[in-house]
């Protein structure tokens, strides 16, 4: 039964990893045609619509760059997380450590959040420049068992590199909505103008334009849709490969039931860092969200997952 519990985590965690592959492969083709379109629409000539191309990748590089390597710090920051040494916390930083050597992985930075919400979430570039933040709430509210299934979850983002995907997709986003909101200011301002004088590179401009428009205004919509669908996939992963380095999924099962169960309102998250989090902490949006919208894959179905291992099976999802 073991064994066949290994092959079924092996045939999961490749899924993900082709799901998410495949979402990134889509976001960075979207990107180009937008950026082609665009210089096309604003240029009026094919070659020229090289700029647009140029633009997508100026503004990708700066924001990637500003992104990938103080990213981390911003979403720390912002959730007011403030860094931890071992006396600070012994059962988190012994547990942390555990899971870290279970992983391979280097010891991450641990923060604390002080909120009563009980939630928890990795960030970084790499397991090198990885840091893990749990609430106080948390550790108040949880036992050892279920601390363990929490922070081997956050560390398997770490080890699957789910944090340097969150982060690249981030980017992506970012750069497409920087694309949409140039564009769209830019049209105050007299771009897109006929530079041919011939009729059919005239209307072929405004076809352009048109097709632009359109996307300047979608394009920014369908680009969180995919992040939000990588999202769920990099959880389903999360929690396999959790399952993996603790052995127990019962802890994990019952830190999520009582996680998605609690109350209490997570005061630091927002709409942004929502989808960093074990569980999404807006909670009102949360009961509304079961498709497209949602952060999170149904924390019922997750749960429910779990329980299924406990016995030696996994049912099949839609994830």
């Amino acid at each position: 039964m073991s064994e066949a519990r290994e092959v079924t985590f092996r045939e999961r965690i490749a899924k993900n990893r082709r799901n998410s592959l495949l979402l990134i492969a889509v976001f960075l083709a979207l990107v180009t045609v937008f950026g082609y379109i665009i210089g096309y629409a604003w240029t009026a000539d094919p070659t020229g619509a090289v700029f647009g191309l140029i633009l997508a990748f100026a503004a990708g590089t700066v924001s990637g760059l500003l992104t990938y390597f103080g990213g981390d710090k911003i979403v720390l920051t912002a959730s007011r997380a403030r860094q931890i040494e071992h006396d600070d916390a012994p059962v988190l930083f012994n547990v942390v450590e555990e899971m870290a050597i279970a992983a391979g992985l280097p010891m991450p930075k641990v923060y604390i959040i002080e909120d009563s919400a009980p939630n928890a979430f990795a960030t970084g570039r790499d397991p090198e420049h990885a840091s893990i933040a749990v609430t106080s709430g948390l550790l108040q509210k949880l036992n050892r068992d279920e601390l363990q299934g929490v922070i081997a979850h956050e560390m398997s983002h770490v080890g699957n590199f789910d944090i340097r995907y969150a982060m690249l997709v981030g980017i992506l986003v970012g750069t497409t909505v920087l694309i949409s909101d140039f564009f769209l200011r830019s049209l105050w301002f007299g771009g897109g103008r006929s530079r041919r004088s011939n009729n059919g590179g005239g209307q072929i401009q405004v076809i352009m334009m048109i097709i632009a428009l359109v996307l300047a205004i979608l394009a920014p919509i369908f680009a969180r849709l995919l992040q939000l669908s990588i999202s769920r996939q990099r959880e389903y992963l999360a929690d396999a490969s959790a399952v993996q380095l603790t052995r127990n999924p019962k802890g994990l099962a019952d830190a999520l039931q009582k996680i998605s169960g609690d109350q209490e309102v997570l005061e630091a998250a927002n709409r942004a860092t929502a989808h960093l989090y074990i569980v999404n902490p807006v909670k009102k949006f949360e009961k509304r969200s079961r498709g497209l919208f949602s952060t999170h894959p149904p924390i019922e179905e997750r749960i429910k997952i779990l329980r299924a291992m406990e016995t030696g099976g996994i049912p099949e999802t839609s994830g």
